[in-house]
This record gives structure tokens, C-alpha cells and sequence, in this order.
């Protein structure tokens, strides 16, 4: 099993950034869907990705070598990696398409927390009753900040039928599904951390994501873009590159399921994020209307997902202390 390096402080801002960048990309991604499909943003940046990351790899003489270890092992992690980064890509990006940016985000909170589960369950991290309190108060938290969302939920659920004109449920669909492949492509990643830098492994899965959507992508549609799409477009790039980058990284110095805690926070940040756009660009994106209750709960959820993330077990605090 992979061992984390121990700086979690460095994994906790890690996580932190990767949680900024991840809350405010439904924005423009949400902009840029409105004049190119999904398949072709999804290509660009995957593409953007590959150049610098592989530049940068050569640059240290680091490039990947995939027949250098245990073949059978990980090229099975390689697949699932490569297959559940591209399936979350495409699959959110079609649900965003359907539903609004803070809506998408509630949903595909079912991510880190599968991360988190599957951390305790794969890599048997501990997990003390503080930390489940934790997450209790966050599932809590969540419900209350969405209790607007409640009802409408339920209704779509309802109209669950092929005849379905909306599209929204299916929308959530599409997000459930990039939640659960996003989490196989983390844990995945994790265990290959025995084997290869993340750098390294975000190189692989990047080139063979660019293969993937390729014959299906219209590369050139990108020349009718404006010069504020084409920022939009630049930007979900570079922000494809620095989250990932920061994501990958803080699996090498925290815990997977620590880690998960932290990206729970990233709904509140995009709701954050979309009410400012709003004020800057009214009528731009649609935002959610907020009551007492989703405010209570706002403070429940930020409490719980640091709670879940930064509480250690009594025996690790001391093991901590007599370290120093």
C-alpha cells in the first residue's frame, strides 16, 4: 500500500487550492458550453495538459516508463485511471450542460466522499469518532444549505421515465456517474504513487484522454470563438493543469480520506464564487436563493469537512509529539 509522506500541512494546502480551482470552474465551463459540446473543451484540455506536464517531465529526465514495473499490476491501475478521468470529465461536463453550475457541484460532492470511504476500505486509513462526527455534521450541513433543492430533487426522481423532456434529472445522472468515476480514477491514482510521481501518472492519462476524444472532438470549431471565450476556454486549461497537479500532489503527503474531507467544502465555494459572477455579470449564470437554514448550514458543513479532515486519533497526536 502507498505510504503518505507525512506533511500533511503541505497536503492540507494542496487540497485547499485544489478545492478553489475545482469551485470556481463550473463557472466558465458553464459559458463555454453554450458555443462548443462538451467532448471538444474536454479535448483541449487534456491536450493544454500534455504539452506542459510532458515539457516539464523532460525537462527533469523524469518521462515515464511504463514497462519498469510490475507490468500486470499497473497497467490494470493505469486503465482504471485513464478510464475513470475521462469518464468523469465527459460525463460532468454533459450533466453541467443540463443543470446549473451549484446544482452540479451539490451532486458530485458524492465524489470525495466516496474518496473518503474508499480510503478507509482500500487503504485501511484510520478514522477516529471525532473524525466520523465530522462527517456527520457535514452530510448534515449539506442537506440544510440545499434544503431549497430538496423538494425539486424528489420531484425529478419522479419524472425518472425516458419521456423526460427537462433533462435535468438526467443531468444529475450524468453527475452521480462522473462522482463514482472520479473516485475509482483517486484511488487508483493513489496506489500508483508506489510506482510512478503523480506527475507522471497525470502524463499518461492526459495523452491517452487526448487519444480517446479526439475523433470525436471538432478541434476547429475553437476559430469562432470571441477573445472572452477564448480566456474562458484558456482558463479551464490551466485550471485543469494546476488542480490536478495540486490534487495528485496532496495524495503523496495526506491521506486519501483526509483529503476527500477537505474537497467537500468545494459546493460552498462554487455557490461563493457564482454569486459574485452574478454581481459582476448579471444574468450570466443562474444562482440558488439562500434562507436561514442554508446559511446554518453553510457553518455546519465548513465545520464538519475541517473537523473530518484535521482531527487525529489520540495515539497519532502523541506519535506526533514524540517526534519533535
Amino acid at each position: 500500500m502507498h505510504q503518505t509522506s507525512g506533511q500533511w500541512r503541505l497536503g492540507l494546502v494542496l487540497a485547499l487550492t485544489t478545492s478553489t480551482l475545482w469551485g470556481i470552474l463550473p463557472i466558465p465551463l458553464k459559458g463555454l458550453l453554450n458555443d462548443i459540446d462538451a467532448v471538444t473543451i474536454t479535448w483541449y484540455r487534456f491536450a493544454f495538459s500534455v504539452i506542459f506536464v510532458a515539457l516539464l517531465l523532460f525537462k527533469k529526465g523524469q518521462l515515464p516508463r511504463l514497462s519498469g514495473f510490475k507490468p500486470r499490476k499497473a497497467m490494470i491501475l493505469f486503465i482504471v485511471v485513464i478510464l475513470g478521468l475521462s469518464a468523469n470529465y465527459i460525463l460532468y461536463l454533459r450533466g453541467l450542460d443540463l443543470v446549473t453550475p451549484s446544482a452540479a457541484q451539490i451532486v458530485i460532492q458524492l465524489a470525495p466522499l466516496l474518496l473518503l470511504l474508499g480510503g478507509i476500505i482500500t487503504f485501511k486509513e484510520s478514522f477516529s469518532g471525532l473524525q466520523w462526527f465530522g462527517v456527520l455534521l457535514f452530510i448534515i450541513g449539506l442537506s440544510m444549505f440545499f434544503n431549497q433543492r430538496i423538494e425539486e430533487m424528489i420531484e425529478a426522481a419522479k419524472t425518472f421515465t425516458a419521456q423526460s423532456t427537462d433533462g435535468y434529472f438526467w443531468g444529475v445522472i450524468l453527475i452521480l456517474l462522473a462522482a463514482i468515476t472520479w473516485a475509482a480514477y483517486a484511488l487508483a491514482q493513489k496506489q500508483l504513487l508506489l510506482h510512478y510521481s503523480s506527475q507522471q501518472i497525470m502524463l499518461v492519462a492526459y495523452i491517452a484522454a487526448s487519444f480517446i476524444f479526439f475523433p470525436s472532438s471538432e478541434v476547429l470549431s475553437v476559430s469562432t470563438l470571441s477573445g472572452i471565450q477564448w480566456g474562458l476556454l484558456i482558463f479551464c486549461c490551466l485550471n485543469t493543469l494546476i488542480a490536478y497537479g495540486c490534487f495528485a500532489e496532496a495524495l503523496e503527503h495526506w491521506e486519501a480520506s483526509s483529503v476527500g474531507a477537505v474537497l467537500a467544502i468545494t459546493p460552498l465555494l462554487t455557490l461563493g464564487f457564482a454569486y459574485l459572477t452574478n454581481k459582476i455579470f448579471p444574468n450570466y449564470i443562474q444562482i440558488e436563493s439562500i434562507n436561514w437554514i442554508s446559511l446554518v448550514g453553510a457553518g455546519l458543513l465548513v465545520v464538519g469537512s475541517l473537523t473530518a479532515a484535521l482531527a487525529k486519533k489520540n495515539g497519532d497526536k502523541q506519535a506526533e509529539s514524540a517526534s519533535v
